[in-house]
């Protein structure tokens, strides 16, 4: 059962990301469940749901473990970006940069959104591996530092930046490693859209060399997500070392090095990731042990977290509704949300983990499938799940959702996304509007001929 959730016996509060649900989850002597001091049931009624819910805590205690890991484990400069693609709002990019984090972006909407939400520019990298014109102008207008991915992106630099305001330049190289995760989150091996090949690098680095408007100060990979393994990070080290060897034969000082994100959170109580702090001391000392082989400077080390920073500060509310017992075979339970605001199932066939807001600790459970309420039949959250017997009404929260839900939902048959609200200390604070029906018209443009003339 998930009652005894937020008592889990290896709970670690240093590392958020070994946590199924936020750090500051408790049960109160009414046997209701708290985040960040708030009763979940009503912060469902306050703001309705579905709702997300972010907590505060958790978020500033992942990102301090990072900090702190960083500076004890790595002798030389370190800067963590937050992978903004797991979750971008103004109130995130906020937090983050206050904690002391750059960012990585993938889009000019990323872009703004952190540069208005307060991160420092010059701690801001940009990604993407068919990026626009407009989107490499308005990075390059703001002295972001762009991360090549092909020759495409050095073809289109070439009209934007000049001498007298060079381009602040990383290289991603595909190193050739893989992780046992999903398919379409393996972005190391070789057969990926994602950066140069190694037999590419080389010929990259010395036209790179040719234009004064290109000023390369790092190396960048990344070799997927939801990773527990920590050989992997081994390995490019000592790629990504040769590559920096390489480059400085070629007349390219390599101070920045950027070995991605990837590690993994807990989404079930199967699932067993490296710490916060394990996974930086591997990677710090993998860094050091190959540079030093080839006799290299130490570069500055950058990271790129996302997921592991804010999925289990997350979770997300919704009202039960409707049931369905198929005779022997199935009992489906549905709440009031789905794939819109989660596509991860149906997408990933990915698992999470859920709880009666106000039933937490009940023993009396039954096997039941989470349905959501759109029109397709795999829209299911949770399959063969136990819960205790429910009533339309109740409140289920389903934990970490903190990443790749809001910034992967959509408007599908025409539902409006969810409201996202921050908890902190018994405090509540709206930080993304629940969309209404009628903003989902405001882009819809009726033509004339269209309109009934009575």
């Amino acid at each position: 059962m998930l009652g005894s959730r937020a008592y889990e016996p290896d709970r670690d509060i240093n590392s958020p990301n070994r946590n199924i649900s936020p750090v500051s989850s408790e049960i109160n002597e009414e046997g209701k469940l708290m985040v960040g001091g708030c009763q979940l049931s009503e912060l469902a009624k306050k703001f309705g749901t579905p709702l997300y819910v972010l907590d505060e805590l958790s978020l500033r205690t992942a990102c301090k473990t990072y900090l702190q890991a960083l500076r004890k484990h790595y002798p030389g400069e370190s800067l963590p970006l937050y992978a903004s693609k797991a979750n971008s709002s103004l109130a995130i990019c906020s937090l983050i940069a206050s904690e002391g984090f750059g960012l990585d972006a993938v889009s000019e909407g990323e872009l703004l959104t952190a540069l208005k939400g307060g991160v420092e520019r010059e701690r801001i990298v940009f990604h993407g591996n068919n990026k626009s014109d407009k989107e490499l102008k308005f990075a390059h207008q703001n002295n972001v530092t762009v991360v090549l991915d092909n020759f495409h992106d050095i073809e289109k630099l070439k009209r934007i930046a000049s001498e007298n305001k060079p381009a602040n330049l990383m290289l991603r190289l595909t190193p050739g490693i893989e992780c046992h995760t999903h398919e379409y989150i393996r972005t190391g091996h070789l057969d990926s859209k994602f950066g140069f090949d190694p037999d590419e690098v080389e010929n990259v680095l010395k036209e790179l060399k040719r234009f004064k408007w290109a000023n390369l100060t790092g190396l960048h990979a990344h070799i997927g997500s939801q990773i527990f393994e920590t050989q992997p990070h081994i390995d490019l080290a000592d790629v990504m070392a040769d590559t920096m060897k390489m480059a400085k034969e070629i007349g390219h000082p390599i101070t920045n090095l950027n070995l991605g994100g990837g590690l993994g959170i807990k989404y079930n109580q199967e699932d067993n990731p490296p710490s916060i702090e394990k996974w930086v001391e591997v990677i710090s000392k993998a860094v050091v042990e190959a540079c030093n082989k080839r006799k290299l400077d130490l570069p500055k080390l950058m990271c790129e977290p996302g997921r592991s920073l804010v999925a289990s500060s997350g979770l997300t509310i919704y009202e039960i509704g409707a049931k369905k017992v198929v005779p022997g075979i199935r009992k489906y339970v549905c709440v009031d949300g789905g794939m819109s605001d989660n596509p991860r199932p149906i997408t990933y066939q990915s698992e999470y983990t859920a709880c009666l807001v106000d039933k937490s600790l009940s023993s009396d459970l039954e096997e039941v499938t989470i349905a959501g309420k759109h029109c397709e039949s795999g829209d299911v959250l949770l399959k063969d799940f136990p819960l205790p017997p429910c009533e339309s009404g109740d409140f289920l929260a389903v934990f970490g959702t903190g990443a790749y839900n809001y910034s992967m939902s959509s408007n599908y048959n025409r539902i409006p996304r969810p409201a996202t609200v921050m908890v902190n200390d018994g405090f509540v604070e709206l930080t993304q509007r629940r969309e209404l029906p009628e903003d989902l018209l405001q882009l819809d443009v009726l033509p004339d001929r269209f309109i009934t003339k009575n």
